[in-house]
């Protein structure tokens, strides 16, 4: 009797050590499971979905890793990544931006990936563009998840109806808009963008009409020092832009920003639309196929169109707690397979040079930026002013006193002249 106890108590306490076993292997699997937290600034619906299934397939393949993705509303995106890194919140990876990338840098919150991409194989096929574009100070703190290249998109079938040809020079492009110009009709030659991103269209402007007299690796600056907007070429370039939006541009354009200008074009509003490639897949979707093309930028008096490609990717938090898993995700997004697929899916330029051999960018809308690619005397590539910490906010500057120049609120010779003192404040302050 004695002994069947003691067996009884033996095999209970062999299944309850066996219980205990398999609840702390389970719970120690648990702990080996590290999260990072991941968060994007350029969100969209669509776009949000495309990073999602990419981060599912790299969670399928790293099980030990799972991933939390956070995507704010995209105009308050930017603002939410500072606040979060500003208040040590716990982040590994986040989406910086080529207009905030030295802010970040400047202010500690970013972590510079040479160590990682050293050691990265596929790092060497990452464009020469890309590196430029996610480094500052000689160290590199993002990989672009791809870029963005300006070029014209314009209505061929309305082209077509009046005899038109696409406009090669601004000036041209003024005529042209101008004669597509029916408000009657509420038709209007010009997708003006007079909100956010305004200054895509005036720093262009200006930069073609000073053309060979800008600094190319400083870009706001011309090669004797000065600001491109002290010239007189600036001037001529600025009446220009103010006879576009008052002769050829829809008047409410003056608030418009990315969305209003893109769905003026897409829905019959505007003729000339300039944007980057990722709003080839929304004019593919919405408009039918023939009733739009591509063409290159249009030049200044000089001949040349200056041109800088834009991006933003992923970077790492300098407080993380998990860079090596953090460096695994951004190793996954950057590799060739990943990202090609990602550029082809949202319309962007690819990471990598080896997917230019991709027969996908040497046909359609995308081969006026090879086409550009293959002039470069012409189409000239500059470095934007990156690494100016001032450069995020100067979108913002270059709006407020667009917009008081458009409605007459200041004249052209005092806006000029407060860009002029923004940009000569903001060398002097680099210089401290």
């Amino acid at each position: 009797m004695r002994l069947k106890k003691m067996k009884a108590i033996t095999l209970l306490l062999s299944a309850v050590l066996t219980v205990g076993l398999i609840a702390g292997c389970g719970g120690k699997q648990e702990s080996d499971k590290v999260t990072i937290r991941m968060i994007e600034s350029l969100t969209s619906p669509k776009r949000t979905e495309l990073i999602q299934a990419m981060l599912d397939k790299f969670q399928e393949d790293n099980p030990k890793i799972k991933v939390e993705l956070i995507s704010p509303p995209f105009d308050q995106a930017d603002n939410k990544i500072r606040t979060m890194l500003g208040s040590k919140e716990e982040i590994d990876i986040l989406e910086v931006r080529d207009l905030n990338v030295a802010e970040f840098v400047n202010n500690g919150y970013i972590e510079p990936l040479n160590a990682y991409t050293d050691k990265w194989s596929d790092f060497a096929t990452v464009s020469a563009v890309s590196k430029s574009v996610g480094t500052v100070g000689g160290k590199l703190y993002f990989l672009p998840n791809g870029l963005y290249q300006r070029q014209m998109f314009y209505r061929a079938d309305w082209f077509k109806e009046l005899g038109l040809n696409p406009p090669t020079t601004w000036e041209e492009l003024y005529e042209t808009a101008k004669k597509l110009t029916d408000p009657s009709k509420n038709r209007f030659g010009f997708s003006f963008r007079g909100g956010a991103g305004s200054n895509g269209t005036t720093d262009s402007m200006i930069l073609a009409y000073n053309g060979d007299k800008v600094n190319l690796e400083d870009s706001m600056f011309t090669k004797d020092g000065a600001t491109i907007y002290s010239t007189p070429e600036a001037k001529a370039a600025m009446e220009l832009y103010l006879k576009l939006y008052k002769d050829a541009s829809p008047p409410d354009s003056i608030n418009w920003g990315f969305q209003e200008q893109v769905q003026a074009f897409t829905s019959g509003v505007t003729g000339i639309l300039l944007q980057d490639p990722d709003v080839i897949q929304s004019l593919q979707e919405k408009m039918e196929e023939g009733t739009w093309a591509t063409a290159p930028l249009q030049t200044g008096p000089t001949g040349k169109a200056l041109f800088a490609a834009g991006g933003a990717g992923w970077g790492m938090s300098s407080k993380s707690k998990h860079k090596e898993e953090a460096w695994k995700l951004i190793e996954y997004l950057s590799s060739p397979e990943v990202n090609t697929k990602f550029s082809k899916d949202y319309g962007l330029i690819p990471l990598h040079t080896t997917a230019t051999e991709d027969e996908y960018f040497k046909t359609g809308p995308y081969k006026t930026l090879i086409d550009m690619s293959d002039k470069p005397d012409t189409f000239v590539n500059y470095k934007p002013a990156f690494e100016y910490p001032g450069n995020g906010q100067w979108g913002q500057v270059a709006m407020e006193t667009g917009q008081a120049l458009l409605l007459n609120k200041a004249t052209l010779d005092e806006t000029l002249k407060k860009w002029d003192s923004y940009w000569t404040e903001q060398k002097a302050s680099l210089k401290q």
